[in-house]
């Protein structure tokens, strides 16, 4: 089967999807992107570059796209001899929390809904995600002032599916012994920007810190062209902890971090999947995350207890339990690295195909 992977913002955890997906499937999968900046330019204009792009749409037997496009654009201008397509939302803008001195913006958001009733497939990262985007359309469609499309909500609800984004895995992922350090390493390995809350986690680590708690330090994740300010003041307070500082080019050596890693966090403001989290549990890190987005479906509910806080008070508790007795954990981090073993690509791949061959056949 000939697929045709369309990313508008080949960046990021959607370029991790997209190649990832690429290098798995057992069809043959072209790819054909666009850089991941100027994001709302994308959302409006992405369709209109892939259409001049792709000479011949009929080729393929699917198309698979992700939310960050206008979909009802480029299928109007595509023309009859369309194949299937598939969209995939990672992300939606009627409920992504809004930065500093940020409005909402009501026309992106409705754009994702329409596109996702135009989708013959509409898949989501998580049941938390689709839960929250159907809330928020049905918000956005009861202020229209009339002619309100009520039946849109229970369309999206009967034709929205869960498909887990697959992970890439080191082939040593639990190297507890490799290159020992002398204190645990916590790791930070999300995005540089306000929707992660970096300031809940730098005020807790400090917190930490004050009490005497030795402990090293390793700040990955991608940045863009503006860095949180309490990024430069951790590079001050955290200098003796600091180990890492930045995104690291080279995934082998990134997540060579994360084998040595012993403590992963997150105080997330928005995450509808994780993949950073999910890495680097599976390389062997201790997981702390807070009771709400993804995190409670992605995690075994018997280590629920242990590895989910509800306030940035317990989060330190929890965290300073665990440093002054790091090897107490070990079984747990163990159980946790094998369990998310499920969410690789070698395993989920088939998933994916045997969906996607479904749509193929009924064309």
């Amino acid at each position: 089967m000939k697929i045709l992977f369309l990313e508008p913002f080949f960046g990021g955890s959607h370029k991790e999807f997209a190649t990832g997906f690429a290098a798995h499937s057992s069809h043959d999968v072209d790819l054909v992107t666009l850089p991941a900046r100027f994001w709302k330019w994308r959302m409006r204009g992405a369709a209109l570059y892939f259409i001049r792009k792709i000479k011949e749409l009929s080729q393929y037997d699917l198309i698979f796209t992700t939310d960050m496009m206008d979909l009802t654009d480029f299928m109007a201008l595509a023309g009859r001899n369309l194949p299937p397509v598939v969209m995939y939302f990672h992300e939606n803008q009627l409920s992504y929390p809004l930065g500093p001195d940020e409005k909402q913006d009501f026309h992106l958001g409705f754009t994702n809904i329409v596109s996702a009733v135009a989708a013959d497939g509409l898949f989501f990262n998580s049941r938390f995600h689709i839960s929250e985007f159907l809330k928020a359309a049905k918000r956005l469609i009861k202020q229209m002032p009339d002619v309100r499309p009520g039946w849109m909500p229970e369309t999206l609800e009967k034709k929205a599916k869960v498909l887990y984004p697959g992970c890439r895995f080191g082939a040593q992922v639990f190297a507890l012994e490799k290159t020992p350090l002398d204190r645990p390493l916590i790791i930070w390995n999300h995005r540089w920007e306000y929707d992660k809350n970096p300031e809940d986690f730098f005020a807790m680590l400090g917190a930490v810190k004050k009490k005497g708690i030795k402990f090293y330090l390793a700040l990955l994740g991608e940045q863009y062209e503006i860095i949180p300010d309490v990024f430069k003041e951790a590079k001050e307070m955290f200098k003796e902890e600091i180990l890492v500082y930045g995104y690291l080019e080279s995934r082998e050596e990134y997540l060579s971090w994360l084998a040595r890693g012993s403590v992963v966090i997150s105080t997330a403001l928005q995450e509808n999947f994780g993949i950073s989290v999910v890495e680097a549990v599976r390389h062997g890190c201790f997981p702390l995350l807070p009771d709400r987005l993804s995190y409670p479906e992605l995690m075994p509910r018997k280590f629920h207890g242990e590895v989910i806080y509800k306030t940035t008070a317990e989060l330190g508790e929890k965290l300073e339990n665990f440093l002054r007795d790091p090897d107490r954990f070990f079984p747990m981090r163990q159980s946790l690295s094998d369990y998310t073993r499920r969410f690789s690509w070698e395993i989920l791949v088939k998933q994916y195909d045997k969906i996607l061959e479904k749509f193929i056949k009924g064309a």
